[in-house]
């Protein structure tokens, strides 16, 4: 390549950059000058095959184009941004597009209406970190220290005394030592567990943990009664509610609670496994050692406690096989909760 052709091909591309109209036609120049198989590196890469007295010019031609046209280049794009786009955004004579209304996500919908059901019984809904410490956690429960719950194969923790929740029962504790009794709570919220997810387990879960602790006296009938009307609001008005004996560090006397199978009412079908029963909570009176921890005086106050998993009612009451579908965020599955 001569010097002339150099001169003729710098004037050109000078050209195409004050004629561009638009940054994407900008682009396009830029990209064919400067771009990495671009003219200018082509040119750049032909220098060997100039003749040795013109390299010196022919170069310092070359480097001066390059400085120029990215000048250029950068002067022309700020002009083109401020200028106003002729470009049709939006064609007003399309007709309109209907959107697919959306759905509450079936654990926000056990949440919502669980707590509507508890604040008829005067319930109040309370909440807590997600970042707890043991005390809160286990202590205060009466949680041995020697339980394997505290174990790291058991409980995400964050070093020191600091875990992520494996329940809300710590928020029952936040509630008692800063309030007096009467004290009538749900505590609906995310937990963790180290469990291995399958079809029935997941390591990040949600739990509704209901607590009622007055100076008055409450007892197992009044836990009971709660329940009940809990199965009938939630499950249907047939549903019914029994009481197995258990044992939790933190109630005393403890018990499993099922509810009569919504699907099959009690005869035997797949989802009760033939029994005509569904395992839904963990409940009981208050252990006295818990209001110890607390504050409270354990010769004046009576309560009970219950908890169950916000998943587990999800999957029975909507007949979710695989508890996986509730986080995999797949429309199709979220479209049938409309």
């Amino acid at each position: 390549m001569t010097l002339a052709e150099l001169d003729k091909l710098q004037a050109d591309s000078l050209m195409e950059v004050a004629n561009a109209a638009d940054a994407e036609t900008l682009e396009k120049v830029r990209i064919r000058y400067l771009g990495r198989n671009g003219v200018v590196p082509a040119i750049m890469k032909q220098m060997k095959e100039v003749a040795a007295a013109d390299r010196p010019v022919f170069g310092k031609n070359v480097n001066q184009w390059r400085k120029e046209i990215e000048t250029a280049i950068a002067a022309k794009g700020t002009e083109v941004s401020k200028a106003p786009s002729n470009k049709v955004l939006f064609d007003c004579s399309l007709p309109g597009r209907w959107h697919t209304p959306g759905a509450r996500h079936p654990v926000s919908r056990v949440i919502e209406e669980s707590a509507a059901i508890f604040a008829r019984l005067g319930f109040s809904v309370a909440d807590g970190p997600d970042i707890e410490n043991r005390f809160n956690n286990f202590t205060a429960l009466n949680t041995p220290a020697h339980h394997p719950s505290m174990d790291e194969s058991d409980t995400f923790w964050m070093g020191g005394d600091q875990l992520l929740r494996t329940q809300t029962s710590p928020v029952q504790i936040r509630m008692m030592t800063s309030h007096k009794p009467p004290v009538r709570i749900i505590t609906p919220g995310r937990t963790y567990r180290r469990d291995t997810t399958d079809a029935t387990h997941s390591a990040n879960f949600h739990q509704i943990e209901g607590l009622y602790v007055d100076t008055e006296p409450v007892s197992l009938a009044d836990l009971k009664a709660t329940l009940a009307y809990y199965a009938r609001e939630m499950m249907g008005s047939e549903a019914g509610v029994r009481f197995r004996p258990h044992f939790f560090p933190f109630t005393e006397p403890s018990v499993e609670v099922d509810f009569s199978c919504h699907v099959c009412r009690g005869q035997g079908c797949r989802v009760c496994k033939m029994s005509g029963w569904i395992e839904i909570a963990g409940a009981g009176m208050v252990d006295p050692r818990v209001y110890e921890f607390v504050g409270y005086d354990p010769a004046k106050v009576f309560g009970f406690a219950f908890g169950f998993g916000v998943e587990r009612i999800a999957m029975i009451k909507y007949g979710i096989p695989d508890i996986r579908w509730l986080y995999e965020n797949d429309v199709r599955f979220l479209a049938q909760m409309r």
